[in-house]
């Protein structure tokens, strides 16, 4: 039997949380800030807040009073993703916006069937797809490993793990590994840790020269070769509702989500013609 073309044409990851259970560790920043710099070449970037704080939705410059609908009405499958996404001033970006509301999200998905399988479940409905609709997807998880952030590692291709260059930031990246692993087994069989990336990062400082050293023996080639640095432009946008590449795209912190950004999509490149060259090399049945 010969395969279709779909079938000998594997696509590379389009689906990705961004995930770390520790909180301040430049998890909304990366995904802002990758989604921005995605964008800018072409790519159809959407970003899912999926965080109750909105921290994703503020560094975009979504009014707390147009956050509704949004993450928390999709996830519960009140709204369509058409209603739940808006522009953004960025072109090629959208957003999902979160709200308050998401807080109790936890609570009520407990007895809803197919817990686990709501936002998958949504993204993937007739008249969603969003895999069609845009060329990458990031989801900002919230810093915990409950339910949403569950739906979140249901519904992506891979994950990447923002990590600070700190040593108590360390501790809690064994148990994100093991919830990933324990969704591929059950729920999940495509999901993968895509990357970790470095953040907050002082070359100038042993500890941060340790960890950094810890980490890349410890991941290898999983942790991305462009680090962050601590930068207080990073720290200010925020406030403007905008990602730094667009608040200081000269200052240092820019510079490093562009590169990041480069390596983001050599790395998918590289995944997918790997992905193909294996396929070819299976038998045919």
């Amino acid at each position: 039997m010969t395969p279709s073309s779909s079938e000998s044409q594997p696509t590379p990851p389009k689906i990705f949380a961004i995930a770390n259970q520790k909180g301040g560790v430049g998890k909304t920043t990366t995904a802002i800030n990758l989604a921005t710099a995605l964008a800018a070449v072409g790519d159809r970037v959407l970003l899912i807040d999926l965080d109750p704080q909105g921290n994703a939705s503020t560094g975009l410059g979504v009014a707390r009073n147009n956050r509704s609908p949004g993450s928390y009405e999709f996830l519960l499958g009140l709204t369509s993703l058409t209603d739940s996404v808006r522009t953004t001033q960025i072109p090629n970006l959208s957003v999902m916006p979160a709200s308050v509301q998401l807080a109790g999200a936890e609570i009520e998905l407990i007895d809803l069937e197919r817990r686990e399988h709501r936002l998958a479940d949504a993204l993937a409905a007739p008249g969603n797809d969003a895999r069609a609709r845009w060329d990458t997807i990031l989801i900002d998880c919230p810093p915990s490993l409950g339910l949403v952030t569950l739906n979140a590692l249901v519904a992506v291709d891979a994950v990447l793990v923002p990590l600070q260059a700190e040593f108590l930031a360390l501790e809690g990246i064994g148990a994100l590994s093991n919830t990933v692993d324990r969704v591929k087994k059950k729920l999940n069989p495509k999901l993968h840790i895509a990357g970790v990336v470095l953040t907050m990062v002082d070359r100038r400082m042993t500890l941060s020269q340790q960890v950094e050293a810890d980490v890349r023996g410890h991941f290898g080639e999983l942790v991305f070769g462009t680090t962050i640095p601590r930068n207080v432009r990073i720290a200010e946008a925020p406030s403007h509702g905008l990602p730094v590449i667009i608040y200081d795209n000269a200052c240092a912190g820019s510079q490093a989500y562009i590169l990041l950004a480069s390596e983001f999509i050599r790395r998918r490149r590289n995944a997918a013609e790997a992905a193909v060259s294996q396929a070819s090399d299976e038998p045919v049945s």
